[in-house]
């Protein structure tokens, strides 16, 4: 098979939660220009429709913009079956999403804000997997792909966020190795089914309202191996990769995007 047909994604169907955030839109942009029809979800949908609006110009296949609240069991369940009624399936899943509740310490943190930080890490990856691979084992086909973090593998130096207007909640970083771990449990479960499941552990990508923090970028910048911050364009390949034939033979794999960060 030709390279160029290894990463073709025309008639495929993608899913992506939180994907009208900053790395979120990047993803799902990989995906529409790689020939995939693209589902834009996330608990805004005039949010999801512009996105899709937007991605609609460059994209090869058709994109839309649905609601869907991953903490929402019921949510879930009505937007992927509005989904299959219109595509018929569903091939490929991205589980971006991941709302923060707060910006507490250890010592402050609530235990509804911590229950919510699992919740929209770990749990709603949960949801939608148990929800849509049932859709792609019909087919015998999936690339379910879980956004995980830097955090998830190691923890955050406190000293990174000394003096500055940044910080990481105490359950981020579980809520995000736990789905590593789960990446791979899904990936047993799911391989004679057809279903290859992976993960994605961005490093260091922080937003534009972050990027105001010039101290804590230069941190961030002088913590990494490769001396900057990342683009959200750089993680389109690992996307298209993942997502496409070209790793038809990669399951229960944790890729790190992070300049190195999590080398050393």
């Amino acid at each position: 098979m030709k390279i160029q047909d290894l990463f073709n994604l025309k008639n495929k169907v993608a899913v992506i939660t939180g994907a009208t955030g900053y790395l979120g839109t990047s993803i799902s942009e990989a995906l529409a220009e790689s020939g995939a029809d693209v589902y834009i979800t996330s608990k805004d949908e005039k949010k999801c429709e512009k996105i899709a609006s937007m991605l609609a110009k460059n994209s090869q296949g058709e994109v839309e913009g649905l609601a869907m609240d991953i903490l929402s069991e019921k949510s879930i369940k009505n937007t992927i079956s509005e989904i299959e009624k219109k595509s018929g399936q569903i091939d490929i899943l991205i589980n971006n999403a991941s709302p923060i509740p707060s910006n507490e310490d250890l010592q402050q943190v609530t235990d509804s804000e911590w229950k919510l930080g699992m919740d929209g890490t770990i749990n709603g990856v949960f949801r939608c997997i148990k929800e849509i691979s049932p859709i792609m084992e019909r087919n015998n086909n999936g690339s379910i792909i879980n956004i995980a973090s830097m955090y998830g593998l190691v923890s955050p130096d406190p000293n990174l966020y000394k003096d500055t207007s940044n910080f990481n909640p105490p359950y981020y970083g579980p809520g995000k190795a736990a789905i590593i771990q789960f990446t791979k449990y899904a990936a047993c479960y799911l391989a004679k089914k057809g279903i290859r499941v992976n993960s994605v552990s961005p490093g260091p990508f922080p937003n534009p309202i972050v990027q105001q923090d010039v101290n804590f970028i230069n941190k961030l910048e002088k913590k990494t191996p490769l001396g900057r911050i990342g683009q959200p364009y750089e993680l389109k390949g690992v996307i298209a990769f993942l997502a496409s034939n070209a790793s038809s033979y990669v399951t229960g794999e944790n890729i790190s995007v992070d300049g190195g960060w999590t080398a050393w």
